[in-house]
């Protein structure tokens, strides 16, 4: 999509920002709210580690199975229109979570939210591509990628603290309230910046006809070989950083629920951190030579050492390789970016949507595969934490061996 006539400023560029950047809050937070909450949910629903990644893993394959039709939706209707519409669906999975006594009841309102959150990082994108200059992109990224893992942070300490006062349910309530409130001011305050640039935004979506579409995206040797990081490397990582890094400290690193809930916060702290600084650094780093495909591997291979460090150490400070890992994940961004840039600017949404598709597919897989396998090695005679040391040196090997492709390939943007 070329550049529109024109840009945002002031107080109305404030306020998409704003409304975009509180709705990509709610869905990381959705996101990672589990890994803080299952000590409570499994001993009051009974559930196992199997049945709590499953559980998990709705939100992902819920969230998955919309990305697709999503690319067209918000060609088709807007950014404004399309997301205030999903929020609500995503409000709706709260209240249906807060209020189930069954497994069933659960995870059908996990996979409401996943549905109703499905669009909050995708129409903010959208929206910025047809209402903020060229240059204002990746500083506009890296904000919202900054402002989701602020969710994650409220979904850590803050959520914890709640806990005791008014339960998980609780909690539930209080996120429906406040994705009814987020999609409202998304719906009727964002009118004026749609009303700005309605011509351009329906050029754009005129023109994209029978271009090839997903078809011509799947078949790309180039996206074949970044999204195969997605499915795996930023795919686990997103399994581990929303559900099982919480049981892993406590089972296998034998933290409290609290300080569990401290290390979370630490983590996304972390992460949010260095989302800011490579955003400063990434481009600089470019004009200065450094190939962008030789910081991915490298800082994937970072991942890569630091979980598999997390298999042979026992030490009482082993929770520190979690920041390790965390500061490496950023570079995850970078391949996203790339798989977008890689396509024509009419292609530019379904390529990410195709992206977010096998990323998702990785998360919901992990999420319960996770669990699956440390049940069936518990019930094989493993201990509980050589149990989940083997799934994690399962995921690591898996890794692994996606980077590997990726180093080896010589596929090219422009094949």
């Amino acid at each position: 999509m070329g550049a529109m006539s024109g840009s945002l400023r002031g107080a109305l560029a404030a306020r998409v920002f704003l409304c975009f950047a509180l709705g990509y809050l709610l869905s990381y937070g959705l996101r990672s709210i589990n890994a803080v909450i299952a000590p409570a949910l499994m001993t009051e629903m009974a559930l196992s580690n199997a049945d709590m990644g499953l559980l998990s893993s709705a939100y992902f394959v819920a969230f998955g199975s919309l990305q697709l039709p999503l690319g067209i939706w918000l060609d088709k209707y807007g950014p404004r229109r399309t997301e205030s519409a999903l929020l609500v669906i995503a409000a709706l999975g709260a209240i249906v979570f807060a209020t189930s006594a069954s497994l069933a009841g659960l995870w059908l309102g996990r996979a409401l939210i996943g549905v109703g959150v499905s669009a909050c990082l995708m129409a903010s994108f959208k929206a910025y591509r047809q209402w903020f200059a060229p240059d204002q992109q990746s500083q506009l990224a890296s904000w919202m990628l900054v402002a989701g893992t602020a969710g994650a942070l409220v979904a850590t300490v803050p959520v914890t603290m709640a806990l005791p006062a008014i339960g998980w349910r609780g909690v539930f309530w209080v996120v429906a309230a406040l994705l009814l409130l987020v999609s409202a001011a998304i719906f009727l305050s964002l009118r004026g910046a749609e009303r700005r640039f309605a011509s351009a935004a329906s050029g754009a979506a005129a023109a994209t006809g029978d271009d090839g579409g997903y078809r011509r995206i799947f078949g790309s040797a180039y996206f074949r070989r970044m999204s195969s990081l997605g499915l795996f490397n930023h795919g686990i990582f997103l399994a581990l950083q929303t559900l099982w890094a919480g049981p892993w400290m406590m089972t296998v690193l034998g933290q409290s629920q609290q300080q569990t809930s401290e290390i979370l916060f630490m983590l996304n702290l972390v992460l949010m951190m260095a989302y800011l600084a490579l955003g400063w650094a990434a481009p600089r780093l470019v004009a200065r030579g450094v190939d962008t495909h030789r910081l991915i591997a490298f800082g994937l291979a970072g991942m890569v050492l630091a979980q598999a460090a997390m298999l042979f150490t026992q030490s009482e400070h082993a929770w520190l390789l979690w920041l390790l890992l965390a500061m490496c994940v950023p570079v995850t961004t970078l391949v996203q970016s790339h798989v977008a840039l890689s396509f024509p600017a009419a292609l530019a949404g379904r390529a990410n949507a195709a992206y977010n598709l096998l990323l998702f597919v990785g998360a919901f897989a992990t999420q319960w595969g996770f669990g699956l396998l440390a049940d069936g090695l518990k019930a094989n005679g493993l201990s509980a934490i050589d149990a989940f040391r083997t799934a994690l040196a399962i995921a690591v090997v898996a890794q692994a061996a996606a980077l590997a492709y990726f180093v080896v390939s010589r596929a090219q943007a422009h094949d």
